[in-house]
């Protein structure tokens, strides 16, 4: 429901004219914040049926974690969007309107931690981009892999490089095309796994489908190069802290077998954070250092406690 916005439907889609306070005020668990100055229950209806989000999965997303009420990492994650919907073509509202939708969503000043999605879809044929920040809770099952998580190495059918050739494949945005992605985990979980490593056609890593992948050699991370996938704001900003902590960081073709070499695995994301690799495929991966490495890192990473569910 893209609707009249009380601010006017320009190009950019509909914005909340300067100093409208964000209304009516609405309590709940999930809430959503339009970028017209309303605020809404997440279970109220939005989309137009029309609307290339859901008629072709065409528009761009960011996910980022709240913890009691301060979004982790936020000018990272409107700077992707940005640069996503600069990729798809599609004009959004300036990072000031987003801002304010998020701290619309986040005004009660929600204990624990929630996930805090920001939206933009390309619209219906005959309206702006539609645009709006959602908060919901994150899950025990979320929470729990950060003690450590079971994958499989999957097929991608592509390398890098080809991709990073192919710029109509989006492979640096994050589009709301992720039914192969989701179609993967759903592999992973009818397999006994929880998440997913794409190999690529060259026999080297990419990513998961919602997270980067680094291991730990001695002193040294390493994850994948960049080309052909997104880069990681999480895995940035680990990278960023352990360098300044002594750790060298490397960016190198890994395989599979470099999994079982390395000292620990794990897989960054924006909510879940970091999560150790236990296993590949079934077979468990060396334990030695994990425990220790990983909560060296998680301090890095100024990781919330573990309790602090939403």
């Amino acid at each position: 429901m893209t609707g009249a916005p009380a601010g006017g439907a320009g190009p950019r889609g509909p914005v909340a004219p300067p100093g409208l306070a964000y209304a009516p005020p609405v309590t709940g668990t999930s809430l959503v914040a339009l970028l017209d100055g309303r605020l809404l229950p997440a279970t109220e209806p939005l989309l137009r049926p029309d609307d290339a989000g859901v008629v072709r999965g065409d528009g761009v997303f960011e996910t980022t974690l709240a913890v009691d009420g301060e979004p982790r990492d936020l000018s990272e994650h409107l700077d992707r969007l940005g640069r996503s919907a600069a990729a798809l073509e599609v004009d959004i509202p300036d990072r000031t309107e987003w801002s304010r939708g998020v701290d619309a969503v986040l005004a009660d000043r929600p204990a624990g931690q929630w996930s805090v999605r920001l939206t933009a879809t390309r619209g219906p044929d005959d309206g702006p981009a539609t645009c709006f920040v959602v908060r919901s809770p994150v899950g025990p099952r979320l929470l729990a892999q950060r003690q450590g998580i079971g994958v499989l190495a999957l097929d991608r059918g592509f390398d890098g490089p080809a991709v990073a050739r192919a710029p109509w494949l989006l492979a640096g945005a994050k589009t709301l095309s992720y039914a192969t992605n989701m179609a993967a985990l759903r592999w992973a979980a009818a397999h006994g796994a929880d998440d997913v490593v794409f190999v690529g056609t060259d026999g080297t890593l990419l990513e998961a489908p919602t997270a980067t992948v680094v291991l730990a050699r001695g002193r040294s991370l390493v994850t994948p190069p960049p080309e052909g996938i997104l880069a990681g704001i999480t895995a940035e900003r680990l990278f960023a802290a352990a360098a300044a902590a002594g750790w060298a960081i490397a960016r190198e073709r890994v395989t599979v077998a470099d999994l079982f070499a390395a000292d620990a695995v794990w897989l960054t994301s924006s909510v879940r954070l970091l999560a150790p690799v236990t296993t590949v495929d079934g077979r468990a991966l060396p334990a030695g250092r994990r425990a220790g490495l990983t909560g060296e890192l998680a301090a890095l990473l100024d990781m919330p406690a573990p309790a602090a569910v939403g």
